[in-house]
């Protein structure tokens, strides 16, 4: 078993695919990938060591790590620099800190997010912390969220926290009846998570969770505590989150979600916070090339400029509008115009409703509709805007 029978060296193709494509080759170009975990793989590649196919005596066959570099292999991005070297570090810790300063790789072109934010996100989950993913709404929260369970190849439980009618019911479970046994404790899904080591546990929406749900989760994520007593259970049996367990929180925090209820301070400690960033105008036109190579470039530049106008304005002192468009209102009008839509089509079904139309011409809605004929190709010129102010939102 010393000598490998195959050495092959480990590619990523990140585009088309958001989550990346690990693929291993000889080098006779002959492809391995199938024979191999995607945990080996991923590891290989952000470890920097290709892998050799070993025969064990009883005729089986093993992929382990061989000392041969797997720089050449590499087709992304050049390898951030190293972090800075600590004195008598553990094996483990030198490899922890490789993986998680050399993750930006893992992150999916999809996702708009800067590389320390995502290094933070990374590590915060490798060390197990509970993480709580804050910003406006349609940012990209969840698809971080999901972005990083597709990194980490671990198991991963998602829980609607906003759609939950009967926390005790979604996170503990219920008492049934039935003639043949009796009554009866049914777990819920979630006491199934929290078992399952080294989960990635999604509660999305979490400030629009009703308060038992948090009363509930206190124990849950506090780091002192960590579990979950199932009181509705004849024994009331308290089960312990499992080792490496990783919870994430995404909330919208703020005046202007009036659904959601402001978080006890005591569950926000709880969570180390992330925020995402609101994509600027060149973020926000590079994410819908990417997401949509085959609409003309200049439509995707309106759209984004159309959006980063009406941040601009909500954030003024004496804001015409309320709310700036979100990054999920850009995606989902450019996918009308690459369906077929006009411009002026899809903003009457996508943006125009999300604006008050009471007031009249002072409305917002007809501030948000004057914005939106500055882009029109109808010969419009009405100067909502002077061309500095146009430069100035395009630098911004």
């Amino acid at each position: 078993m010393k000598t490998p029978t195959v050495i092959v060296k480990i590619t990523i193709n990140k585009f088309p695919v958001p989550n990346g494509k690990y693929i291993a080759v000889d080098d006779d170009g002959v492809n391995y990938t199938d024979d191999i975990k995607l945990g080996a793989l991923k590891k290989a590649y952000m470890l920097n060591y290709r892998l050799g196919k070993f025969t064990k005596p009883d005729g089986s066959h093993q992929w382990r790590k061989v000392d041969i570099p797997n720089d050449d292999s590499k087709t992304t991005e050049p390898k951030p620099p190293a972090p800075k070297k600590v004195l008598n570090l553990s094996a483990e810790q030198t490899e922890l800190m490789s993986f998680i300063h050399n993750s930006y790789n893992l992150k999916p072109a999809s996702l708009v997010m800067n590389e320390l934010k995502w290094k933070y996100l990374i590590r915060s989950a490798v060390r197990g912390k509970n993480i709580m993913m804050t910003g406006q709404a349609g940012c990209g929260k969840t698809m971080a969220a999901k972005a990083l369970v597709n990194a980490l190849d671990k198991p991963d439980f998602y829980f609607n926290m906003g759609a939950t009618q009967d926390p005790r019911s979604t996170l503990i479970g219920n008492t049934h009846y039935n003639e043949k046994d009796g009554t009866y404790f049914s777990e819920s899904y979630f006491v199934q998570a929290i078992r399952t080591p080294n989960a990635v546990i999604l509660l999305d929406e979490l400030t629009r969770a009703h308060p038992d749900a948090w009363n509930i989760l206190m124990p849950v994520l506090d780091y002192g505590q960590r579990y979950l007593r199932l009181d509705e259970k004849n024994n009331s049996e308290t089960v312990k989150v499992a080792e490496g367990v990783t919870f994430i929180a995404t909330a919208n925090i703020g005046n202007e979600y009036t659904a959601t209820r402001v978080l006890d301070r005591a569950l926000m400690d709880r969570f180390t916070i992330i925020e995402m960033d609101i994509l600027n105008n060149e973020e926000e036109h590079g994410l819908l090339k990417y997401m949509f190579p085959n609409i003309e470039n200049k439509t995707l530049e309106n759209i984004s400029q159309i959006a980063h106008l009406t941040r601009i304005e909500s954030k003024n002192d004496n804001p015409r509008i309320g709310s700036g468009i979100s990054t999920r209102t850009s995606v989902e009008l450019a996918g009308l115009i690459y369906d077929g839509f006009g411009l002026l089509e899809a903003s009457e079904i996508t943006i125009y409703p999300q604006y008050d139309a009471s007031g009249g011409v002072d409305s917002e809605r007809t501030f948000v509709k004057q914005i939106i004929q500055k882009f029109m190709d109808d010969g419009s010129d009405d100067h909502l805007f002077n061309e500095e102010e146009v430069a100035d939102a395009s630098k911004a």
